[in-house]
């Protein structure tokens, strides 16, 4: 695959040009990129690249990830002479000879083109990382009836392999590992594969839907292997990465902001989707998990960031997606 054509698509907002910039640089770096998809979801800094391999896609108001990626890899499918696309976010900056690594893997492993897709390992990302050294991916995604990542019959198993973590010595990475599904940042697909499971879904408009998405790919009989040997560097940090743990506090409620209203309404509406098996138990798991965050909040005094969270929830599970009003912020 040493000689296949790559379009990049890369969907940037606001004032992010410092980064995007450094981006961009290093994707016009790989012999075989032929084409830089940049969408434009309005950013305050004027974007003017010379290059001809970069096409800026402007919307003259932000679509979210959802709508921008949605723009950018309908436009690679449909109008770029290319074999492979790469998505990457305006801050993953892929190490020297990332590609080139990835596309020697895609000829080792095994699997039909619109079979497999390959994505990098972000080292910022710590359960990117334990997976990628061996931990079992299925102790932290779609994990069966949880809510909000709480499940009553888990709290001492969780307690006790958090223990154990604290004295198991670090492992080395492994060749490949499989994940259910995976952000936008850093994932390589064949067009044949998008031919298969289509677009983004618009109407997540911010968070989540690049898991919806990519757990397409799972969901149509295709493996998603995480390649920890090809790695792209977040320039910028992910929101809440730094937050401090808190008596009595939650990072829900403390730092409660329309990127929180979002993440909460689409992980309930894509994980009530995929991953109840037991509508009782869902329903005894959310009805705790909410007492106990209607008790913080008034211990904590976020009485009205547990009303918006109350609504984010409704809002999911009712399938109210969408851009949404900002009063729900």
């Amino acid at each position: 695959m040493a000689e296949s054509k790559v379009c990049i698509v890369i969907v940037t907002y606001g004032d992010r040009l410092r980064f995007l910039a450094q981006v961009v640089e290093r994707a016009l770096s790989f012999n075989q990129v032929v084409q830089v998809v940049v969408v434009n979801n309005a950013s305050i800094s004027p974007l003017n690249f010379t290059d001809p391999k970069v096409l800026l896609l402007d919307n003259s108001e932000n679509e979210g990830s959802a709508g921008g990626y949605h723009k950018g890899i309908k436009y690679a499918f449909e109008q770029v002479d290319c074999d492979f696309i790469w998505l990457l976010d305006d801050d993953n900056l892929p190490e020297e000879g990332s590609i080139d690594k990835l596309l020697n893997k895609w000829d080792v492993i095994e699997g039909a083109n619109n079979k497999k897709a390959l994505f990098c390992l972000r080292d910022d990302r710590a359960i990117h990382v334990k997976i990628a050294k061996g931990a079992d991916p299925k102790r932290y995604y779609l994990v069966a009836d949880n809510f909000l990542g709480f499940h009553l019959f888990r709290i001492f198993y969780n307690q006790y392999h958090k223990l154990i973590d604290k004295f198991k010595k670090p492992g080395e990475y492994k060749e490949q590992v499989t994940m259910p599904y995976v952000p936008y940042g850093g994932l390589l697909m064949h067009k044949s594969l998008v031919a298969d499971i289509g677009y983004p879904n618009e109407r997540f408009f911010l968070y989540v839907d690049d898991s919806e998405y990519s757990y397409r790919i799972t969901q149509n009989g295709g493996t998603i292997w995480l390649i920890p040997s090809c790695k792209v560097i977040d320039i910028d940090k992910s929101q809440g990465i730094n937050y401090q743990k808190k008596l009595f506090h939650s990072q829900l409620l403390d730092e409660w902001t329309f990127r929180t209203y979002y993440h909460v309404r689409n992980r309930m509406y894509f994980y009530s989707r995929v991953a109840i098996k037991n509508k009782f138990m869902f329903a005894v798991n959310k009805v705790l998990y909410l007492a106990y965050l209607q008790t913080i909040s008034v211990i904590s005094a976020k009485q009205s960031a547990y009303k918006k969270l109350l609504a984010a929830v409704n809002d999911g599970l009712k399938g109210n997606l969408g851009k949404a009003n900002p009063e729900k912020f």
